[in-house]
């Protein structure tokens, strides 16, 4: 009775929800929480200089439009959800012009600058992970008032939610800040706990499908090997090794909770290694540059923020976007690769595209 009563009024005010929904397809939804990597412009909204909703952020974006991202187009936000078909772009959970459609196919909660350890957010003035969630609290009751619990329910049970989050906190917090305090397998062990604490809380709203994504190869950023690089600007191996660590023990974090929860299909999805082959070997991937970002570039190879002066002619033959950020090209190539691994059925242009090592 509650569905019918729900379904009329929604009716009534000439609400109507997308095919895929009415579809009831495998993956109704989409979500994202964490940092730069997924967010979609929620950083829009805040008081804060870590954002990017001016060009030439966006320039590929389609309209051209800077929305937010942190990328010259979408991101694997946008890129998984399109794959799977449940829509061409996720918006921002802090957008002013949600709809009803969007509640019940997808939003993201990520916060570029985010990270696991509360420092990192504060740092720069963006959403905690603690913020993240009360936010997705305030979603579900949104969400159930639109649709009903039942549907909701089915909804939190079979979407999938992306977490990105580390990068952050191992390149700035314990860089700059740490690392002469505190010794790394520690903080590990603190960011990791902090993961694994959240998992648990979105696992006791409803949520049974999470691909926890790896750190980027943080010394192979622009800005990483700017900064400790040297004077040739190589791959930073001391920041590598340290994502490596986190990584190592994010996954085994992971296996552990699909172990002990009921019915948790949580997977440690490692896009560490797909950009670390792309990076190493970028030309046979169609890219001509892996230690630039486009719209980063300055004299004598210093990686800066995006420039509209600096920005180069073809960002799909980049591999990163700005210090670091990918470009969506390389972006969907991970994607693709990850979408493969995981043995789902896409629909994007780019599923028969793959890393050539």
């Amino acid at each position: 009775m509650e569905q019918l009563l729900v379904s009329i009024v929604l009716v009534f005010f000439g609400i109507r929800f997308p095919r895929a929904l009415a579809a009831n397809p495998a993956v109704p939804a989409l979500f994202s929480f964490g940092d730069s990597i997924l967010d979609t412009g929620n950083n829009n909204h805040l008081a804060t200089m870590t954002k990017c909703n001016y060009p030439p952020y966006g320039r590929d974006f389609p309209g051209g439009v800077p929305t937010g991202r942190f990328c010259n187009g979408k991101n694997p936000t946008d890129l998984i959800a399109s794959a799977l078909g449940v829509k061409d772009t996720v918006p921002a959970y802090l957008s002013t012009t949600l709809t009803p459609q969007d509640l019940a196919t997808g939003v993201s909660f990520a916060s570029g600058g985010s990270g696991l350890d509360d420092l990192t957010s504060q740092i720069q003035g963006v959403i905690t992970q603690p913020t993240q969630l009360a936010m997705f609290k305030e979603y579900i009751g949104k969400l159930t008032a639109a649709v009903g619990q039942q549907r909701a329910s089915e909804i939190l049970a079979n979407s999938i939610f992306l977490v990105s989050a580390g990068n952050n906190d191992i390149a700035i917090t314990y860089s700059l800040l740490l690392a002469t305090t505190r010794p790394f397998p520690l903080y590990v062990a603190y960011l990791v706990s902090n993961a694994k604490n959240f998992f648990k809380s979105i696992y006791d709203l409803g949520v049974r499908k999470v691909w926890a994504l790896s750190t980027l190869p943080l010394g192979c950023l622009p800005g990483g090997r700017t900064t400790a690089g040297g004077p040739l600007r190589f791959c930073a191996e001391l920041a590598n090794i340290e994502a490596q660590t986190f990584n190592g023990q994010l996954s085994a974090a992971v296996d552990s909770l699909r172990a002990t929860l009921p019915n948790y299909d949580i997977r440690f999805v490692d896009v560490y290694t797909p950009f670390l082959s792309i990076i190493h070997n970028p030309q046979a991937s169609g890219f001509t540059d892996a230690g630039e970002g486009c719209c980063g570039t300055a004299p004598f190879g210093v990686s800066g923020l995006c420039s509209l002066m600096a920005v180069c002619p073809n960002p799909s033959t980049y591999v990163f976007w700005d210090y670091g950020h990918p470009t969506e090209r390389a972006y969907q190539l991970v994607v693709n690769s990850i979408l493969q691994k995981m043995k789902m059925n896409v629909q994007s242009s780019f599923a028969n595209t793959s890393i050539t090592s």
